[in-house]
């Protein structure tokens, strides 16, 4: 079986003209028929070559909470979702809508770094570094395939759940650009590995990579933090997930699944209310889940995704019996197999050695 899967998967990778088209692209970015903005400050781009979620949220938070005490730290991103065009850098008054719900997350829980959203990264990145405050390093979120601007260190996150080597490009498979990809990685992280992942499976990843040779590959795992309450007037703080809980699970993320088998594996019920990726709630969705939440018994709340809070918090109209009751959890993105040193210090050593201040 293994071996027809892999036929097939050659057959379609081999017909598939979208593929070919993003391998014209790489080759004419590569070859320097496209230009590419280079600049003399620090920039690391994390991204994937996969549709959907690989948890680069996670990992940006994981590098500003690695930087920011030595470096004056600016995540650039598209803006994923926004109802506004162009260069906007994000400040006290800078809701959700003008800057999409992913770099909001961000600006809210790190309000002393930089955020700022462009389609066009190298005119983002060049009005960043024009400012009197210029940041000493760039963090470029989701950003692998945008090709015009040249980052001096390309990171790579593949799922553990769906690896890149057994999927095709798109529209056959789940791939933005070919596998092939991969080599423009300067680390590699295996995201979202199970708790129990052995060396053999990591070693079999790491065959299973087309990546240049010497590329280091890290593999890190989710964790989730203590739940918080949503809005500011509960004054409970954080708060574990007990035996007996009845949990509505409220999620408009890529999956999730591993977080409603979290929540179970701590003794609660769960019952899953999904929507799409960044999906945009209305009045209609709101009555929906205040429905859901009356039909639950117990000792019952409201969970939902940092992500999801975003868009949560800015809903005028929301029932005092959802804002009494709805709780949001963090993850965070861990480096497991005690490689965590060693990542730190390839972030680190070569912040250091293109920083202007180094």
């Amino acid at each position: 079986m293994p071996q027809k899967k892999g036929i097939l998967k050659t057959i379609a990778d081999i017909i598939n003209p979208y593929r070919w088209i993003m391998q014209a692209r790489n080759h004419a970015f590569d070859s320097g028929l496209l230009p590419q903005h280079s600049f003399d400050t620090p920039i690391i781009c994390i991204g994937n070559i996969t549709v959907g979620g690989t948890g680069k949220t996670p990992q940006t938070e994981y590098l500003i909470r690695l930087l920011k005490e030595q470096w004056k730290i600016a995540v650039l991103s598209r803006g994923y979702g926004r109802k506004t065009h162009g260069y906007i850098k994000a400040d006290e008054k800078t809701t959700m809508p003008m800057i999409g719900d992913e770099p909001f997350q961000i600006k809210e829980k790190f309000p002393d770094i930089t955020v700022a959203v462009c389609e066009k990264r190298a005119v983002g990145a060049a009005n960043l570094l024009a400012g009197e405050n210029a940041p000493s390093v760039i963090l470029l979120d989701d950003a692998y395939q945008h090709r015009h601007i040249k980052a001096g260190l390309y990171i790579l996150l593949v799922d553990y759940n769906r690896p890149v080597w057994s999927d095709c490009t798109l529209p056959f498979g789940r791939l933005r650009e070919h596998e092939n990809g991969s080599r423009r990685a300067d680390i590699v992280i295996i995201t979202k590995c199970p708790a129990d992942i052995t060396a053999q499976q990591m070693e079999h990843c790491r065959k299973s990579l087309k990546t240049k040779e010497g590329t280091p590959v890290f593999f890190s795992r989710v964790e989730y933090g203590g739940i918080y309450p949503l809005f500011a007037n509960m004054q409970e703080g954080h708060r574990p997930i007990k035996q007996g809980d009845n949990v509505l699970l409220l999620t408009g993320i890529a999956k999730p699944a591993p977080l409603k088998k979290e929540i179970e594996n701590k003794g609660a019920r769960v019952t899953l209310m999904q929507y799409a990726d960044h999906h945009d709630f209305c009045d209609g969705d709101i009555k929906d889940i205040a429905a859901a939440y009356n039909r639950l018994d117990g000792n019952k709340f409201i969970l939902t995704t940092e992500k999801d809070a975003t868009r949560l918090r800015r809903m005028p109209d929301l029932p005092q019996e959802i804002k009494s009751n709805i709780y949001a959890i963090p993850i965070e993105t861990k480096i497991i197999d005690d490689k965590e040193k060693m990542f730190n210090q390839i972030i680190l050593d070569y912040v250091t050695e293109n920083s202007r201040n180094s």
